[in-house]
């Protein structure tokens, strides 16, 4: 993780102060290095991890926060749905699942770019958040899948390792009858016919990677 520099002199007062939160040091350094030599961007510091991500979400550290989804084995959209005040959040992201980018503006983000974009649409959704506005390269999609609840993606989890219903009702706590319930309702909701499907479609589509809405009322 790297520091802020002091922001000293009219130039760098009016820049974009940018923080890059990616966990492949190659990635972080490389768009660091691409960033710094766009004119009206100041890179304040990298992050590589969850736990050093943390500073930089604080009001005040940055204006615009590029966040990558997968950060190790936790996700980056974590961070996101606290409610707190925190910089401008672009997910900057190797995916580009419609569903990820629903989570994203659901959870607070204010854009969201692939890795693969060009360099000059990176820099134009920064430059758009830093002034209020939104940048989506990847149009949200609010699917059945963002509208899962947090059991409900418990439940996919366990039919993903393969469990049965009497494995999950007993891991969930809930009766067998109650895990058929969920995935009836799951399977209506998708129109899926399987056991199979449905997990082949959960890892597919990286449903587990989202956060989940949590329950109604």
């Amino acid at each position: 993780m790297t520091e802020p520099a002091p922001a000293t002199g009219a130039v760098i007062r009016s820049a974009i102060r940018v923080a890059i939160v990616d966990d492949h040091p190659v990635v972080r350094e490389g768009t660091a290095v691409l960033l710094a030599s766009q004119p009206g961007l100041l890179i304040v510091g990298t992050a590589g991890s969850l736990e050093e991500a943390v500073p930089w979400l604080a009001p005040g550290a940055a204006d615009v926060v590029l966040l990558d989804i997968r950060l190790g084995s936790q996700s980056g959209l974590s961070l996101l749905g606290s409610g707190k005040p925190h910089p401008a959040i672009v997910v900057l992201t190797a995916y580009d699942y419609p569903q990820y980018a629903a989570a994203a503006l659901r959870l607070g983000a204010s854009g969201f770019v692939v890795k693969t974009a060009p360099v000059a649409e990176l820099v134009d959704a920064i430059r758009r958040v830093a002034a209020g506005g939104l940048a989506f390269g990847v149009r949200p999609d609010a699917s059945a899948m963002a509208r899962f609840t947090g059991r409900e993606l418990e439940v996919v989890r366990l039919v993903v390792d393969g469990r049965s219903n009497d494995e999950i009702g007993a891991t969930l706590g809930i009766a067998s009858k109650t895990v058929e319930a969920h995935l009836r309702r799951i399977f209506e909701r998708l129109g899926l016919q399987s056991r199979t499907e449905l997990a082949t479609r959960a890892l597919r589509e990286g449903w587990l990677e989202v956060p989940a809405v949590p329950p109604q009322g």
